[in-house]
């Protein structure tokens, strides 16, 4: 796929406020600092399209960029660690089940874990509240550059082994760094096949 328009759409809190055309979405989430924004910016080829922040926990609403005209791409605000009060982010929390549990138009969501660490509790437990609700997701490993060959196929082996103790199998997995563009046509290739298989089904 390649992207030839991505433009921010709006940012909300508020799940009914957004958009209301039935236009497929992903949305991406992962702990804070995890590279998101990053990420996005890598996949759309926009040096800006998301806001970058040194300070983890910048993204604090539901963002929405609409792709080619074709599809949404969902900024969504991090889990986990974010310098922020304990009730704004009982609010997040809120705001973000929210979304996944009402948001229709949601196809798949992309978790995006830092490759350099071994498999954190949240990331895993945040894995375990989609599953449990049948939400489709994959896996997005990001700054595969700060790591060898040999190291990125041990931590993915490390998730592997505590997913199949309480998963079928593992989630689809794409491997990524934003710096050196790695994953990028993996991860486009894998939304055009499901944006296919939605017009060939409809």
């Amino acid at each position: 796929m390649k992207i030839k328009s991505a433009e921010f759409v709006v940012s909300n809190s508020d799940v009914t406020k957004c958009p209301k055309d039935m236009l497929p979405e992903y949305a991406f989430i992962g702990r804070s600092n995890v590279g998101k924004s990053s990420l996005i910016n890598m996949l759309t080829s926009r040096k800006s399209l998301a806001k970058t922040s040194g300070r983890p926990g910048k993204t604090q609403l539901i963002n929405h960029f609409i792709i080619n005209k074709e599809w949404y791409l969902v900024d969504l605000p991090g889990y986990g660690y974010a310098r922020v009060s304990k009730s704004t982010k009982k609010v997040f929390q809120k705001f973000i089940t929210k979304y996944f549990e009402q948001r229709e138009q949601l196809i798949c969501a992309f978790v995006l874990v830092d490759i350099r660490h071994k498999p954190q509790p949240i990331d895993l437990e945040f894995m375990q509240y989609l599953g449990e609700r049948g939400i489709p997701f994959c896996i997005i490993f990001t700054k595969a550059d700060k790591l060898k060959p040999n190291a990125i196929d041990n931590h993915v082996d490390d998730y592997r082994h505590i997913m199949l103790e309480t998963w079928e199998e593992m989630p689809k997995h794409f491997i990524t760094s934003s710096s050196k563009s790695i994953g990028k046509e993996e991860v486009l290739e894998f939304i055009d096949e499901l944006n296919s298989g939605m017009v060939e089904n409809a």
